[in-house]
């Protein structure tokens, strides 16, 4: 088969891979229907996570179940099924409590930027859907594998709450599907911090009342600003980079909660400030398994549409350009097909 392998900061080449085959009895290999390239595809891209060698990329993922093990019983080939970035056991103790990309039978997801892919812990991390849904459906539903369930645990993990005023920082497709989870969980006043014009629109569109262009202590200022000086109750940090996360803990309030859900890089939260300033800190890989079935649900009914983030579509071989365009800005999100 063929499939997209990093070599080095800068350079992924589409080429022939190994076909995955069932290695243990809870795997299933799906024929991939569509993938996509992830913001935290770029931290190697941009060299700034280590490639020591070359390896296949990719963690997004929709397709059609082609085989399973022997233990997968909940999916059968010819289902089309949605997943998550980790892979769950749906069984133990983590998960049961919720926390399924803690599982402790847990594996990322490495190698969906591809025509085929094995899922490890099938059996629990697949979600069939009634019949095959239609194209217009499937953008949505490759989001909630990854960036709609991120950015709805963002939104969890900050405890938003009807009536309640979010800040979303960070206007990348996690960012922008956190828009659209703060609606839905009843935020009423939803306030996007973003620079980029066509993201922008998006976040109003997904439902931001409030768009703030100005970033660090100048961003911390005006967030005050339209909080009448206390801060927002909930603050949903979607980038993963120091600057994100000082700006997420001084824009909210005391006794207000950020969820951060960007892969931390050089972030170091300061004891102290954290202490005297009464601020909820929670966040980490998110358990998208929780959210599968309502997202799905929500994505096929047409109450979301996180495939909107998706403002690029390439043939898989030319998952490159897809890298590039996102890497540019040129892309909020680049979604691939084989």
């Amino acid at each position: 088969m063929r499939g997209a392998v990093i070599h080095a900061p800068g350079d992924v080449r589409f080429e022939e891979r190994d076909d995955p085959k069932i290695i243990h009895p809870t795997d299933a290999v799906i024929r991939t229907v569509a993938t996509c390239v992830c913001g935290s595809d770029l931290w190697p891209y941009r060299g700034l996570e280590p490639v020591d060698a070359p390896h296949p990329m990719g963690h997004e993922y929709v397709g059609i179940v082609e085989e399973v093990g022997s233990e997968v019983r909940n999916v059968r080939p010819g289902q089309f099924v949605v997943g998550s970035f980790a892979t769950s056991d749906n069984t133990c103790a983590n998960c049961l409590n919720g926390w399924q990309s803690s599982c402790l039978h847990r594996e990322f997801m490495s190698t969906c930027q591809a025509d085929y892919v094995r899922i490890p812990n099938a059996h629990g991390t697949l979600v069939a859907t009634d019949g095959h849904p239609d194209g217009e459906s499937m953008p949505g539903l490759l989001a909630v594998s990854d960036v709609m369930g991120t950015g709805w645990y963002a939104a969890v993990a900050a405890e938003v709450k009807p009536g309640s005023t979010a800040v979303v920082v960070g206007d990348g497709a996690v960012g922008l599907c956190g828009v659209i989870a703060a609606k839905e969980l009843g935020a009423e006043r939803i306030i996007a911090m973003s620079r980029h014009e066509p993201r922008r629109k998006l976040a109003v569109e997904f439902g931001a009342t409030d768009i703030v262009t100005e970033r660090g202590e100048e961003g911390i200022a005006r967030v005050k600003e339209l909080t009448d000086g206390i801060g927002a109750d909930s603050v949903l940090e979607c980038v993963g980079t120091a600057e994100a996360m000082r700006q997420a803990l001084r824009s909210a309030r005391p006794g207000g909660n950020v969820g951060f859900v960007g892969v931390p890089h050089e972030v170091a939260v300061d004891g102290q400030e954290l202490f005297f300033s009464h601020v909820g800190l929670r966040g980490g890989p998110a358990p998208v398994r929780r959210f599968l079935p309502d997202l799905i649900d929500r994505v096929l009914t047409g109450r979301i549409n996180p495939g909107k983030v998706f403002d690029l579509t390439l043939p898989l071989d030319q998952v490159v350009e897809g890298y590039k365009a996102m890497d540019e800005r040129r892309a909020i999100k680049a979604l691939l097909k084989p």
